[in-house]
């Protein structure tokens, strides 16, 4: 059996990019966009997602992805634009914080701003978390497709309807989920058309930031999230 042709490759993956360019597109989209069998597109289409190059929409189709727009704007990317406003959630509620972004099964945090002094909660830049726990990963998979969702529920930490609430009102707030005595609060960025881009995120001791987050804390934390949400557009 020969190997693939890495220039065909190439050219099927810009034929799906092609035809997402005006219109999200779901997978029988995609085969009648493209031409290509249903197998291909799946495979290069979630290839793309991988890299950020396509994103799902709320609905679970392909659209742009983040990465495109990243590239064309030379360098100025999410986690730049993240670098820039953390500092200020950190200030703002005097918790560590960070922006994750979902790379398949794991979110990646991107960008972190660290309290100053006294007991934090620790997330280097580049860690590599689980979808399974964490307000973070509550903001991500609460806008995802069903079917990905339901795959990861069995091993997670939370529930169907944590999800809910998080789509309900704009916010996940989780405690010892991803670490014992941490308590942690994320809101999704998007983009223009609402597609998710991240969670913005703050953690820290449950004793500190609380079982219950006070509305500032809340308000700080949406505010932190749509004005990276405007930046990013």
């Amino acid at each position: 059996m020969g190997q693939p042709n890495p220039v065909a490759v190439l050219d099927k993956a810009v034929a799906i990019l092609r035809a997402v360019s005006d219109d999200p597109a779901t997978l029988a989209e995609l085969v009648t966009r493209t031409g290509l069998p249903r197998a291909t597109a799946h495979r290069l289409a979630t290839a793309l997602e991988g890299h950020r190059l396509l994103r799902r929409t709320a609905g679970g189709a392909w659209a742009p992805g983040p990465g495109l727009a990243e590239l064309g704007r030379g360098g100025a990317d999410l986690a730049d634009l993240a670098g820039r406003y953390l500092p200020g959630l950190r200030d703002a509620t005097g918790e560590s914080a960070q922006f994750y972004v979902r790379d398949g099964g794991s979110r990646v945090c991107i960008a972190a701003a660290e309290r100053l002094s006294g007991l934090r909660d620790t997330v280097p830049v580049g860690a590599r978390l689980p979808l399974t726990a964490g307000s973070a990963a509550h903001a991500l998979l609460a806008f995802a497709p069903a079917d990905e969702v339901n795959a990861l529920l069995p091993s997670a930490s939370f529930t169907a309807r944590t999800l809910l609430d998080v789509r309900r009102r704009g916010w996940a707030h989780s405690i010892a989920e991803r670490e014992p005595g941490v308590a942690s609060l994320s809101a999704p960025v998007r983009d223009g058309t609402g597609g998710v881009l991240g969670a913005i995120s703050i953690s820290g001791p449950i004793e500190r930031l609380g079982r219950r987050p006070s509305p500032e804390v809340v308000a700080a934390v949406l505010e932190a999230a749509l004005t990276l949400s405007r930046a990013a557009r």
